[in-house]
């Protein structure tokens, strides 16, 4: 059975997915989604100018993890998972056995968190998932005075690889009306400065970028397209499938893929 095949009878062929929604998707997400630039994350840290072991974090949207143990990694003073997704936290909780990460239930828009809890406060690919208003408002509220919110994603840059060009135009062939929402080369990216500026809850917005190159097996490279949403909820199961047998046949033989990942983060502080 073929990579895509096998995928495909995890999910479960009739499987109905929703915007925004992993459930069936979360195995692969903690298996296959890349990481981000540790030197974005330093940045981050950084600005918030506090030391790191003084920083109270929490990310909301946390999904499997990624960049919760990331930052936690670096010592900050407590870490707290907001996860709204059973089976993500889950996984999230699993993969995170070894960090002092407390794991929670909750979304962007009500966190469940006491006012003034929080340093930092980040959402890792998935604050376009948020009601704007009303998460930066939630955000405002559990962060101290002088706090900050990091919003970031680590779309795929693309141009460095003639491969993923060529994959990605087949894709938008076979998808000719794809609009990607989850993607941080679009969608919200395009404005987010502005509309973080525009804020009343948050001043001194900051964009920071950083690229790091994954060598990753085709079969990771498949994993990570199958852990997607926004895509495969407008191709549908049916296209999905074709366009990832494509890849499959596409990638096979291969060693590996070099994927260069670009982290896009934006960082605004607190205004209380």
């Amino acid at each position: 059975m073929g990579i895509a095949e096998n995928a495909e009878q995890k999910m479960g062929e009739k499987t109905s997915l929703k915007h925004g929604s992993f459930t069936g998707l979360a195995e692969n997400y903690s298996k296959y989604r890349p990481s981000y630039s540790n030197d974005v994350l330093n940045a981050i840290l950084g600005i918030t100018g506090k030391p790191v072991n003084e920083i109270d974090f929490v990310d909301v949207g946390a999904g499997t993890g990624i960049w919760t143990r990331l930052v936690a990694d670096k010592g900050v003073a407590s870490g707290i998972a907001i996860e709204p997704n059973d089976e993500m936290r889950g996984f999230g909780e699993k993969d995170s056995a070894d960090k002092k990460i407390d794991w929670r239930n909750g979304a962007g828009e009500q966190t469940g968190l006491k006012d003034s809890s929080a340093d930092l406060v980040s959402m890792a690919s998935s604050f376009h998932w948020v009601d704007f208003d009303l998460g930066t408002k939630e955000f405002n509220r559990i962060l101290r005075p002088g706090g900050h919110f990091t919003a970031l994603w680590n779309p795929r840059h693309i141009e460095a690889n003639p491969l993923l060009v060529e994959i990605e135009d087949a894709l938008y062939d076979m998808v000719p009306h794809l609009k990607r929402f989850s993607s941080g080369r679009s969608g919200l990216g395009e404005v987010l400065t502005q509309k973080l500026t525009e804020s009343p809850y948050f001043e001194n917005v900051t964009y920071l970028e950083g690229y790091h190159l994954s060598k990753q097996t085709p079969e990771e490279y498949l994993g990570v397209w199958w852990s997607v949403n926004d895509i495969r909820v407008q191709a549908g199961e049916e296209l999905f499938k074709r366009f990832m047998q494509y890849v499959e046949e596409r990638t096979k033989g291969m060693d590996f893929i070099e994927t260069t990942y670009q982290t896009r983060a934006w960082i605004a502080q607190s205004v209380k």
